[in-house]
């Protein structure tokens, strides 16, 4: 079993997806009745490098981008949320960087993501081989940057390098169906990289993809903690329940208004690094995540929407007996 303290004195490192997002505006438009759109920086690997960020860790992401405005853009956000924007390398050609028109609401949501030739597959192995990862508090990956090669057998190449460092690795599953050719083969490639990790987290089908049963699903999750690892099975509105050794934690939600239904994932995930970064234990890291991801959902935007500490503490300071509730039930 790995230890749960990160070094809160390095830098994490972030593997995957970086894009734009375009979002109708006011708040509750359409997008099919939209006159004005406003951009954000999105992709659920920058989502979670910004939320790091934002409480005050470093982060360095690595990705590839279009060669292009778009390819810039992206460059320019990460720049301006202060992550390490170094090792993004630019792709040219008919690649493009991933664009996402995501609505504002909640009621007949719809998120309208563009990922044709998308520039992050094209990530290497040469982008990871000379890597020194004793530089480095935690490997981040995301099961996005798993579909496709030549970026598949990157993550997997940097998920070996860490390992043989003893670098902590952690994986959003992040499964997204329309991006395989089938479930059989999504499933084959996500336990290979998931045998790699330390810490694995994702919602209730995502682990019930890879179990082969949407029923099944918490099984797993119960199985990979049996292992040594860490596992954080999300259950949406319903909480989650955390898997740690012999241990299980269960958490409920912090009951919010949203405005829409993306970004919570990415939050949770930064935040609860963020915790465990800090020496917090893993109870409350679990509610600091829980607090991000309740945050985000009433704010327009991902990266944008991701809370600083100061916010998490007033907000957490705000909702106490909705904390005693949650700890009182760990």
């Amino acid at each position: 079993m790995f230890n749960l303290e990160l070094d809160s004195t390095k830098p994490f490192l972030v593997l995957g997806r970086a894009g734009m997002d375009i979002y109708p505006t006011p708040v509750n438009t359409k997008t099919a009745e939209v006159i004005e759109f406003i951009s954000a920086l999105g992709g659920s690997s920058a989502n979670i490098a910004v939320a790091l960020c934002k409480l005050g860790h470093r982060a360095s992401l690595i990705t590839c981008v279009s060669d292009d405005a778009v390819g810039a853009y992206v460059e320019n956000q990460l720049d301006h949320y202060g992550v390490d924007s170094r090792r993004v390398r630019r792709v040219a050609g008919d690649f493009r960087t991933s664009l996402a028109v995501v609505e504002s609401r909640v009621n007949e949501h719809q998120s309208v993501i563009y990922r044709n030739n998308a520039a992050d597959f094209q990530m290497h192995e040469n982008d990871v081989n000379t890597l020194a990862m004793s530089e480095f508090s935690a490997l981040v990956i995301t099961g996005t940057c798993l579909t496709k090669n030549p970026s598949r057998k990157a993550v997997l190449r940097a998920l070996t390098l860490a390992n043989e460092a003893g670098l902590p690795t952690v994986m959003d599953l992040d499964y997204r169906p329309y991006s395989w050719e089938s479930i059989d083969h999504a499933r084959q490639v996500y336990n290979e990289a998931v045998d790699l990790v330390d810490i694995v987290v994702g919602n209730d089908e995502e682990f019930g993809h890879m179990a082969g049963s949407l029923d099944a699903g918490e099984e797993l999750a119960k199985s990979l903690a049996a292992t040594g690892k860490l596992a954080i099975y999300k259950m949406g509105e319903h909480g989650s329940r955390t898997f740690w050794g012999g241990d299980a934690i269960t958490t409920s939600v912090f009951q919010v208004q949203p405005i829409k239904p993306t970004g919570a994932g990415d939050a949770f995930l930064g935040s609860l690094l963020a915790g465990l970064s800090r020496g917090e234990s893993l109870a409350k890291s679990i509610i600091y995540g829980s607090a991000s991801a309740a945050l985000v959902v009433t704010r327009v935007g991902c990266a944008p929407a991701m809370p600083t500490l100061s916010e998490l503490n007033l907000f957490i300071d705000r909702h106490q007996e909705s904390v005693e509730q949650i700890m009182g039930s760990i």
